[in-house]
C-alpha cells in the first residue's frame, strides 16, 4: 500500500528532505499511521530514524530557521530521542532501537536496531505500522505484523509471543483494554490469554501510570466495556479489588430472590452517566459508587439482603482509593467523595416527597456540584420494568425542575448560614469542641428548613436561646 499524500504533508515531506541529506531511512510510525488508517485525525507526529534521532531533530531545525520558520528543539540523549517545536506542531524523532528488559524493571536495555526491530518492540500490530517519508518511497506503508487486516477486524494482537510483550512492559495489558474501549474492538484470543498470565507483572508498575491507564479508559467513548475487560483479564482485582469484588451472584439464599449483580449494575450506570458527561470525574464516581455494598452486605430474614449506610461507607473508601492510586487529593477528591456518599440522596428525596427544605439541603450538600449528582443518580435507575423506571423519570423531572428554580435564587450562597464556627467561639467564649459543631448544625438547619431569615442578628436570636442567654 502507498500513499500518494498525506496528513501534513508539506511537513512530512520537509522531514522526508532532510532525512534523505543525511543519507538515513525515516518513517512516521504508531498512532499517526493507525489514525489515518482509521480515517481519525491525528497531529501526533512519532518519527523514527535509521540512525541518530537526535542528529536528525537538529538537522531538521537549522534547515527550518535557514529557511525562515521557527523552530527549536528539547533534546534527550540518554534515550536517543529529540523533540521539536515547529509550524504549531511537536514531532517527536527517535532512532530506530532495539530492547531487551530485565524482569525487575519497565526500562529497557536499548541498542541501535533497524526498522524492524523498532517496530517488533511495539505493542501492538495496529501501532507497528510505519510510512516512508524519504523521497524515493515517500508514503510507502511498512506492514510486517499486519495490521492492517487488524484493523479491518477490529483485532488488538500483540506483534510478538505476548507475554513477552507484556512481561517486558506490563503496562500494556492496561493499553490492550484502553485501545479496546477507545476504538471498540476486541482483543485477540492469544493476547488476552498472555494478558491473564501476566496480571501479577502489574506490580513493577507505579500506581501513577495505573492509575492515567484507568482514567484513559474511562475517558474512552466505551468505558464499561474497558472495565468489563479489566475484570475478564483479571487485571481489575491487582489495582482496584474494591470494584473487582462487586462481581457476586445476587446473594440468592434459600431460593429467595437476591439482588443485581453488582458489577453488571455498575458498568451500566457507567455507560449511563458517559451517555451524559464527558467529565472523567463524574464516570470514576458512577464506576465507584457501590463499592460500599460489599461490606454492608447483610442478610434480614423476611427482608432479604441490605445494605445499610453503603453509600457512607462507599465515600470514606474513595478517599482510600485515591491516596493509593495517587490520584490528586484536592477537589477532585472532594467531588468524587460527595457524589457517592450523596448518590442515593435524591431517590430517597422524590420518594419521601419533594419539599423545599429537603431541595434546599440536596443543593446545599452537593456543594455547586448539583448537576452532575443528578446526573449519576439518574443513571442509578437501572430497572428493567419500563412502568418503574418511567415513574422514576416523572419524579426526577419534578425534582430537577424545583432545583432549577432554587439555583436561579442562588441558594447555595443565600443558604449558607452567615454566622460562622470562629463567630460563634468568640461570641460564646468557646474553644474549638463538639459543641461548637452541635451550634453551627442548630443554625444550618434552620436556615436550610426557611424557619429564619439568614441575617446575624436572627441566628444569633437562636443560638442566645440555645446557649441560655435569651433576656
Amino acid at each position: 500500500m502507498k500513499f500518494d499524500k498525506l496528513p501534513y504533508d508539506d511537513v512530512l515531506k520537509e522531514i522526508g528532505f532532510v532525512a534523505d541529506s543525511l543519507g538515513y531511512e525515516c518513517y512516521v510510525v504508531g498512532g499517526f499511521v493507525r489514525d489515518l488508517l482509521l480515517d481519525i485525525p491525528n497531529d501526533d507526529i512519532d518519527v523514527v530514524v535509521v540512525g541518530k534521532g537526535t542528529e536528525m531533530a537538529k538537522t531538521y531545525v537549522n534547515y527550518l530557521r535557514q529557511e525562515g520558520q521557527p523552530a527549536k528543539y528539547s533534546l534527550f540523549e540518554n534515550f536517543g530521542t529529540a523533540q521539536v517545536k515547529a509550524h504549531d506542531m511537536e514531532i517527536e524523532f527517535v532512532g530506530a532501537r532495539k530492547e531487551s528488559y530485565d524482569r525487575g524493571s519497565r526500562k529497557p536495555i536499548v541498542e541501535e536496531g533497524t526498522l524492524h526491530d523498532d517496530q517488533l518492540r511495539r505493542d501492538f500490530t495496529i501501532n507497528a505500522m510505519a510510512i516512508c517519508l524519504n523521497d524515493e518511497r515517500y508514503g510507502e506503508l511498512v506492514d510486517p505484523f499486519n495490521g492492517v487486516e487488524d484493523l479491518k477486524k477490529g483485532l488488538i494482537r500483540t506483534p510478538v509471543n505476548p507475554d513477552i510483550t507484556f512481561s517486558d512492559d506490563p503496562l500494556r495489558q492496561l493499553r490492550a483494554v484502553r485501545f479496546a474501549a477507545k476504538l471498540n474492538f476486541i482483543i485477540d484470543e492469544e493476547t488476552f490469554k498472555g494478558i491473564q498470565r501476566n496480571t501479577y507483572r502489574l506490580e513493577i508498575i507505579s500506581e501513577e501510570r495505573i492509575a492515567i491507564e484507568l482514567m484513559k479508559i474511562l475517558a474512552s467513548k466505551h468505558p464499561s466495556y474497558g472495565i468489563i475487560l479489566l475484570y475478564e483479564t483479571g487485571l481489575l482485582k491487582e489495582f482496584l479489588p474494591e470494584v473487582n469484588a462487586l462481581y457476586t451472584d445476587g446473594g440468592k439464599k434459600e431460593g429467595k430472590r437476591g439482588h443485581k449483580n453488582i458489577l453488571e449494575h455498575t458498568t451500566q450506570v457507567l455507560s449511563n452517566v458517559a451517555e451524559k458527561t464527558d467529565d472523567v470525574w463524574v464516570r470514576l464516581a458512577a464506576l465507584l459508587h457501590d463499592i460500599g455494598k460489599i461490606p454492608t452486605r447483610r442478610y434480614v430474614e423476611g427482608e432479604g439482603y441490605t445494605f445499610q449506610g453503603h453509600e457512607t461507607i462507599g465515600a470514606n473508601m474513595v478517599d482510600v482509593i485515591f491516596k493509593r492510586l495517587r490520584l490528586p487529593l484536592d477537589e477532585k477528591l472532594d467531588l468524587v467523595h460527595n457524589l457517592v456518599k450523596l448518590h442515593m440522596r435524591p431517590q430517597s428525596i422524590v420518594a419521601d416527597g419533594v419539599t423545599d427544605s429537603a431541595v434546599r439541603r440536596l443543593v446545599f450538600d452537593a456543594d455547586g456540584h448539583i448537576d452532575e449528582l443528578l446526573i449519576l443518580a439518574e443513571a442509578d435507575i437501572t430497572t428493567g420494568k419500563a412502568w418503574k423506571k418511567a415513574r422514576f423519570i416523572e419524579q426526577y423531572e419534578e425534582l430537577k425542575k424545583r432545583i432549577e428554580e432554587i439555583k436561579q435564587l442562588d441558594f447555595v450562597r443565600t443558604f449558607q448560614p452567615c454566622v460562622s464556627g470562629t463567630d460563634i467561639m468568640e461570641r460564646y467564649g468557646l474553644a474549638p469542641s463538639k459543641r461548637v459543631g452541635e451550634l453551627k448544625q442548630i443554625i444550618k438547619d434552620a436556615v436550610l428548613d426557611g424557619t429564619v431569615e439568614n441575617t446575624p442578628e436572627k441566628l444569633y436570636e437562636i443560638l442566645d436561646k440555645e446557649m441560655g442567654y435569651e433576656k
